[in-house]
């Protein structure tokens, strides 16, 4: 679906989403994007040791 989209539509789709929100809301919903990326990949080890029999 995403494929065809290159380094032009891409800076467009940066300047179109920099005048909706503004560079200081943006930096704030990357910044919350990267914190729950983060606790994602926490839990998933998590569970994924849980598997694994104490020996």
């Amino acid at each position: 679906m995403f494929s065809n989209i290159g380094a032009s539509e891409l800076i467009i789709i940066g300047i179109i989403l920099v005048i909706f929100f503004g560079s200081q809301k943006l930096k704030e919903l990357a910044r919350g994007l990267g914190e729950s990326s983060k606790e994602i990949k926490k839990i998933k080890k998590e569970i994924e040791g849980g598997d694994q029999p104490d020996v």
